[in-house]
């Protein structure tokens, strides 16, 4: 049986993308094998992000919404309060799976959390995320550096979804998205990040220790 690795919980409210990414950079560049995984919790100011590959063409629109050149996977997509944001700062050996691996655990943790709600929802092998009924619910995006993990996973629950319209999201067009506030959820922020962190501890082999 694998060994359960500790797996710290930081809950940082309503911070700025930018900083917030340099910060998870200057963590993974730090870290030894030996240190604890962690997860950031967080809620982000409208922000467009690009991923490394990304391509202009699916930015549709440029409003006061600023653009952010990241480091992630994936293309174009968009951040702002009312969506629930995990940062994984993981340790990949230690999940016992490889990138692709904890890319479906992350898929099947939202996936559990929804279906726990009666909502059924699926993941999509052309286009990674999760999706109800066709629509995009969450999006995920990963970097892994020295084997380590940062970036995640962001969860529509209750927000704006026009500036969805601004971009094809995560390239593709016409993508339709959804959120949680729509589909019945009935959930807090922290509900929803608890309850996914849970899903995913039970899938990658460590248990939250959330820190104050």
């Amino acid at each position: 049986m694998s060994d359960v690795h500790t797996l710290l919980v930081k809950h940082l409210g309503r911070v700025e993308y930018e900083p917030t990414w340099r910060a998870m950079q200057q963590f993974t560049e730090s870290r030894e094998q030996g240190s604890t995984s962690e997860a950031w919790i967080v809620e982000h100011p409208p922000v467009f992000t690009q991923g490394q590959a990304g391509k202009p063409e699916h930015l549709l629109a440029v409003n006061e919404i600023p653009l952010v050149q990241s480091d992630r996977g994936g293309q174009v997509t968009y951040h702002g309060p009312g969506q629930v944001v995990i940062y994984l700062l993981l340790n990949l050996r230690d999940t016992g799976m490889g990138i692709r691996g904890l890319v479906t655990a992350i898929e099947d943790s939202i996936i559990a959390m929804l279906a726990e709600h009666n909502i059924d929802a699926a993941s999509r092998r052309d286009a990674p995320g999760v999706y109800v009924d066709e629509a995009k619910i969450a999006a995920l995006g990963l970097r892994v550096k020295r084997g380590f993990t940062y970036h995640g996973l962001s969860f529509n629950l209750d927000m704006d979804l026009s500036p969805f319209q601004q971009i094809n999201p995560c390239g593709y067009q016409g993508l339709a998205v959804t959120q949680g506030s729509e589909l019945g959820l009935s959930l807090s922020f922290e509900q929803v990040a608890n309850a996914i962190l849970e899903e995913l501890c039970s899938r990658i082999h460590h248990q939250a220790k959330n820190v104050e």
